[in-house]
């Protein structure tokens, strides 16, 4: 369990397994993995992957995103970093370049998903695995009522996945599901709670979203807290993950 209490969280759910070297359950990370990273954001999953002497490809359409996640890596163990800014279509690398694929949050505003995942698929090894998510659609159908416009409006979310189409999407890629994931609870309430707050999406944060935060962690904290996150992430999950593999 981490000692940091905002990642009490994300542990629980599954992330950020430094013990056993996942970055997600089911998704191991080792030294001699290459790893792509696309839509990489902020950069905490390239981190992680570099932590664990990986080599991290990670990607953005963002610069200035990939500038700082390169500076982030510049002095981590990983045994290569490689920045590309890109919007994906295609991906600057060649075929077969990577054994592990990380799309988090990047489907829902994609022009065209089948054309997205193609391209992972493309820059993929045989066996390759992938590591994807998009929102949930029980979350989303509550953000239609609580967010403005701009929420579903490019460049933000222009598609709501239903979880059945989701499949059907990665399946269609040519991929094999190994394991479905649902998670997100406490970020959907967040989301919920943010609205109304009448904020920039940066801290500090509003009394509302900060006391938020301070009842989650005490649930997690007490004896039944793991239990009850569980049942709440499956009624209202923030994300849905899919963990899949390139055949051989």
């Amino acid at each position: 369990m981490p000692s940091d209490p905002t990642l009490t969280d994300a542990y629980l759910s599954g992330w950020f397994h430094r013990d056993t070297g996942e970055l997600f359950e089911g998704f191991p990370i080792q030294a001699e993995d290459s790893v792509l990273d696309i839509g990489c954001g902020d950069g905490p999953f390239a981190q992680f992957c570099a932590e664990r002497g990986a080599e991290v490809i990670f990607a953005d359409i963002d610069a200035a995103k990939v500038n700082a996640v390169e500076a982030l890596l510049r002095q981590s163990p990983a045994r290569a970093v490689l920045p590309l800014v890109t919007d994906a279509d295609p991906i600057p690398l060649p075929d077969g370049r990577v054994n592990k694929v990380i799309a988090m949050e990047v489907l829902e505003h994609v022009d065209d998903p089948a054309r997205f995942m193609a391209e992972l698929v493309r820059v993929a090894r045989p066996g390759a695995q992938f590591l994807i998510t998009v929102p949930d659609p029980l979350g989303e159908s509550v953000q239609k009522d609580l967010a403005p416009p701009a929420y579903f409006e490019k460049p933000n979310h222009i598609r709501v996945f239903q979880r059945d189409a989701f499949e059907q999407l990665v399946r269609d890629a040519g991929l094999v599901i190994e394991r479905r994931a649902y998670y997100g609870f406490y970020w959907s309430v967040w989301w919920y709670f943010f609205w109304a707050c009448k904020q920039d999406l940066s801290p500090p944060w509003h009394p509302l979203l900060e006391r938020w935060t301070e009842t989650w962690n005490t649930l997690l904290s007490m004896p039944d807290g793991p239990r009850i996150k569980r049942a709440l992430d499956q009624a209202m999950p923030k994300s849905q993950a899919i963990i899949a593999r390139k055949p051989l």
